[in-house]
């Protein structure tokens, strides 16, 4: 079992800057993580300014410590929408794609996090809410779009299951992943993010090989909103029956604990949890 952790999950220095990725991902190895997400965000260590020899020296870097860089993450759709109204906007989210996959690929990853557009979100307040009929075309048209780097880049688009009110069952999300028929569009599911609405081994079942990428977090549905989210084993989340399933399906790469906005303290405990999680595995 791969064991990763996502650069979000670093809590800022006391000076309030963020943790530089070389002592991260130096701290994630000493604990006992396989993997480490790099995430491609506004500002920080990466971002879509980041250059070739930039994101080569932090590949390099991982190689020494020893931990494998093997899939990537970005919010900045959250800001960005692929499926947002206004025609700029959209394009830019594009753009901004397009830019993490050529970055992902001089970090040596295999997978892009990809968010592919929102009705709306409780925590994107000044969005307005979208026709779900239209975000699902504007998604399509997107990835259509990004597809050619992709193909360049030979690095996945992992559609996230997240809180955008937006392919909202697994059988919506397989169908929205096979209606591209590339084996460059897959999934990142995100065990945590369906116990809200469904059962995270049910989608796992329905979704098989698609998934890319898994994220690990828990989640307290007698909570029902964003403070329901809790240390991993800490929550609804029957741990045994999801790792049961992704062995079922044959899945075989990283589980990536995911936790923001970090939290003194969940670094440690995550990895305490998925060592206890591997031994369903």
């Amino acid at each position: 079992m791969i064991k990763g952790i996502n650069y979000w999950a670093f809590p800022a220095g006391a000076d309030g800057a963020p943790v530089d990725l070389p002592s991260a991902m130096r701290y994630a190895k000493e604990l006992g993580y396989d993997s480490f997400e790099v995430t491609i965000d506004r500002s920080g260590p990466l971002t879509v300014k980041t250059t070739q020899k930039e994101a080569e020296a932090i590949r390099a870097e991982a190689e020494r410590i020893g931990i494998a860089l093997l899939t990537s993450a970005s919010g900045l759709a959250w800001g960005e929408s692929p499926s947002h109204p206004d025609l700029a906007v959209r394009l830019r989210a594009i753009e901004n794609t397009k830019r993490s996959l050529e970055i992902s690929v001089w970090l040596g990853v295999s997978s892009l996090l990809y968010l592919p557009g929102m009705v709306s979100a409780v925590f994107v307040p000044d969005y307005p809410p979208q026709p779900y009929e239209m975000v699902m075309l504007r998604a399509q048209d997107a990835v259509n779009a990004i597809l050619p780097t992709a193909e360049r880049t030979q690095v996945k688009l992992a559609v996230e299951n997240v809180w955008n009110r937006f392919l909202l069952s697994p059988l919506e999300m397989r169908d929205f992943i096979d209606s591209f028929n590339s084996p460059l569009v897959g999934s990142y599911f995100d065990v945590g993010n369906v116990l809200a609405f469904g059962h995270p081994e049910d989608w796992i079942r329905t979704l098989g090989q698609r998934i890319l990428a898994v994220h690990m977090k828990d989640f307290r549905v007698s909570v029902g909103n964003l403070d329901g989210f809790v240390d991993l084993l800490s929550g609804d989340l029957d741990g045994p029956a999801v790792m049961h399933a992704l062995t079922e399906v044959g899945y075989s790469g990283p589980f990536t604990a995911e936790i923001a906005p970090a939290k003194p303290g969940a670094v440690e405990k995550s990895i305490a949890a998925l060592k206890i999680l591997e031994r369903y595995y």
